[in-house]
């Protein structure tokens, strides 16, 4: 994979002047950073940074992806998006459901495996969202449904609801989903894998 190699004394002026030299912003690549010591008391540090656009990244992804569905004997399309860090890549084939798989784990395993083979790649972990056709936004937007159901069902009541466990990927959307709603509070609690939400009264 394509990248631009920078060296430099100040890690944050490395940065800011590799950036601006390739006409990007911090949020448009994946940044790898190493550093080396040199001197009589390895005083000396000098930084090494490789910067990965994320365009390439998904090309990457694509590339990969496509290997190992060929590999599970399917075809499919790839749809690209790449916003605010996110890489999000749907899949269309005529093998959703094993692409799916039981409660999406399929899904995850692949978006696993891909993750870790950019890592292998780049030595940074990208945000990417895999989905097929749209299996996660209605998803998303159930959970969107249920949660603000849960929210009016505290403030009528008073009473604190826990809701079922999630990862921290729903956490977050539920969490945002919350925060939107006037004399509520929400905590994440539990431990992985079995973490899940609070949602209460604020107390005064």
């Amino acid at each position: 994979m394509n990248c631009e190699v920078f060296t430099g004394k100040n890690l944050e002026e490395l940065k800011s002047e590799s950036l601006e030299k390739l006409g990007l912003k911090e949020n448009e690549c994946l940044i790898k950073v190493t550093s080396t010591k040199s001197g009589l008391f390895k005083t000396k540090e000098e930084f090494e940074i490789k910067i990965f656009k994320l365009e390439d990244v998904a090309n990457e992804i694509k590339n990969y992806l496509n290997e190992l569905l060929n590999n599970m004997g399917i075809n499919a399309n790839f749809e690209t998006k790449i916003r605010e860090e996110q890489i999000s890549i749907k899949m269309f084939s005529d093998n959703n459901k094993i692409l799916i798989g039981r409660d999406g784990k399929t899904l995850k395993a692949l978006q696993t495996v891909i993750r870790q083979h950019i890592y292998r790649e780049v030595g940074a972990y990208p945000y990417v969202l895999l989905d097929v056709e749209n299996y996660k936004e209605k998803k998303i937007k159930n959970l969107e449904f249920l949660t603000r159901k849960l929210a009016k069902e505290v403030l009528r009541t008073k009473q604190p609801i826990k809701m079922d466990d999630m990862n921290s990927y729903e956490r977050r959307i539920a969490h945002n989903v919350l925060s939107k709603f006037d004399g509520l509070t929400s905590a994440s609690e539990g431990e992985e894998p079995n973490r899940h939400i609070v949602i209460k009264i604020k107390e005064d």
